[in-house]
C-alpha cells in the first residue's frame, strides 16, 4: 500500500522479475584505528566513479551563467506580483517523499535573497518527515525591499505507508484553501469542517496556485514501486482542480561528479539528462516541466551559479502560477505579469 491507501498495482507484463545475482565484494582492509576513515573514502571513491558521465559538448538547455544574470533574475522575482486582483502573493505547495529536499529548497531560495546561507525552513535528516504541519514561508527580497509576491508552502512528506505520510484528503484540503496555517497533520485526524481554524469559504488568495513535486535524483531508482502510481493519481486529482504542476529534481550534484565540481555543467551531463527522463516516468509528466536544482546544505556562503539554478527554478514555477491566475481571473490584467 502506498500513501493514499489506493489499490496496489500489479507488475506490468514484461516487468523484470529476475532474481538478483550475488556478487563477490572485495573486502576493504584497514589499518588499526583508521577503519572508519578508509571505508568512508572507499565509499566516496565508488560514488565518484559511478557519477562519471559523458559530458555533452552542446548543453540540452541554455542558461546564462553570469553575475548579471543572477542580478536580473533577482530583480525580476523581487518585483513579481500575481496578475489577479485581490491576490498579492502566489502560493506554491511543495510535495515530495520524505528527504527529497522540500524544506532545503525553501531555505536555499531565501538564502539567495539574504546573500548568505540560512535555514528558514527547519531541515531534518531522519527517515521520517521532519515537517509535520502546514507552514507558509514568505520569500523576502533583498534587504529593505520587503516580501516578494511568492509564498512557498511546506508540509508533511509523502511516504509509503498510510500511517506515516500526508493523506490525499489533506493534500486536496491544502490546495483548496481549507487547511489552516500551522495545522498539524495526523492520519487519524484528517482536515475537516470541525478542524480548528478550518477555512469554510476560501477565496482565491487562500488557495494553492501551483504545485511543485520534489524528487531526489539520488533515490530516483530506489523509490518504492507504488510511488509512481501515487504521484500519477495525485496529479489527476490536482489537475481536476485546475492547478498546474511542475517538478524539481534535487541533489543533481550527487549523481554526477563533473556537476559536483562545476554546477554550470548540469545541462552538459548525460547522467542528469537520463535521470530527468526517469523522474518524468516516475511522475508521469514531460521533462519540460522538470528543472534540476542544487540546494545549499553544508555551505556557509552563497554561490553565483548555484543561485542562478535556484532562481531559474523559481522563475519556472511562477510561469505556471501565472497560468492559474489567467485561468481563474474573470478579467485577466497584464498588471504584474512577468515578462516571459
Amino acid at each position: 500500500m502506498h500513501v493514499f491507501g489506493l489499490c496496489k498495482v500489479p507488475a506490468e507484463p514484461g516487468e523484470n522479475q529476475t532474481m538478483p545475482v550475488k556478487k563477490r565484494v572485495k573486502k576493504v582492509s584497514a589499518k588499526p584505528g583508521t577503519g572508519t576513515r578508509n571505508l568512508f573514502e572507499a565509499r566516496q571513491s565508488s560514488l565518484a566513479v559511478r557519477g562519471k558521465a559523458k559530458m555533452l559538448t552542446t548543453p540540452w538547455r541554455d542558461v546564462t551563467w553570469t553575475e548579471e544574470q543572477r542580478t536580473s533574475l533577482m530583480e525580476k522575482l523581487s518585483s513579481y506580483r500575481p496578475c489577479s486582483e485581490g491576490v498579492t502573493q502566489a502560493r506554491v505547495l511543495l510535495l515530495g517523499p520524505v528527504g527529497s529536499g522540500k524544506s532545503s529548497f525553501i531555505s536555499s531560495v531565501q538564502s539567495v535573497f539574504n546573500g548568505r546561507v540560512t535555514n528558514q525552513a527547519m531541515v531534518g535528516s531522519s527517515s521520517t518527515s521532519f515537517t509535520k504541519k502546514l507552514q507558509s514561508f514568505n520569500i523576502r527580497g533583498e534587504k529593505e525591499k520587503g516580501p516578494t509576491g511568492l509564498v512557498l508552502c511546506d508540509s508533511m512528506g509523502l511516504a509509503a505507508g498510510e500511517t506515516t505520510g500526508l493523506a490525499l484528503h489533506d493534500i486536496l484540503s491544502i490546495i483548496k484553501g481549507h487547511a489552516p496555517e500551522g495545522h498539524k497533520f495526523s492520519p487519524d485526524q484528517p482536515v475537516r469542517s470541525e478542524t480548528a481554524g478550518y477555512v469554510k469559504k476560501p477565496s482565491l488568495k487562500d488557495k494553492i496556485h501551483c504545485v511543485v513535486f520534489v524528487v531526489d535524483a539520488v533515490k530516483i531508482q530506489s523509490y518504492p514501486k507504488g510511488l509512481s502510481t501515487t504521484f500519477q493519481q495525485l496529479r489527476e486529482h490536482i489537475s481536476d482542480l485546475g492547478v498546474h504542476q511542475v517538478a524539481l529534481l534535487t541533489h543533481v550534484d550527487q549523481v554526477c561528479s563533473e556537476t559536483a565540481k562545476d554546477i554550470t555543467k548540469v545541462y552538459h551531463s548525460s547522467v542528469i539528462q537520463d535521470t530527468m527522463t526517469k523522474a518524468g516516468s516516475l511522475l508521469g509528466m514531460s521533462t519540460s516541466y522538470i528543472v534540476p536544482v542544487k540546494n545549499y546544505s553544508s555551505e556557509l556562503d552563497v554561490d553565483v551559479n548555484t543561485d542562478i539554478l535556484l532562481l531559474s527554478a523559481v522563475d519556472h514555477i511562477l510561469q505556471y502560477a501565472d497560468l492559474y491566475f489567467q485561468d481563474n481571473t474573470p478579467q485577466y490584467t497584464e498588471l504584474g505579469k512577468l515578462d516571459y
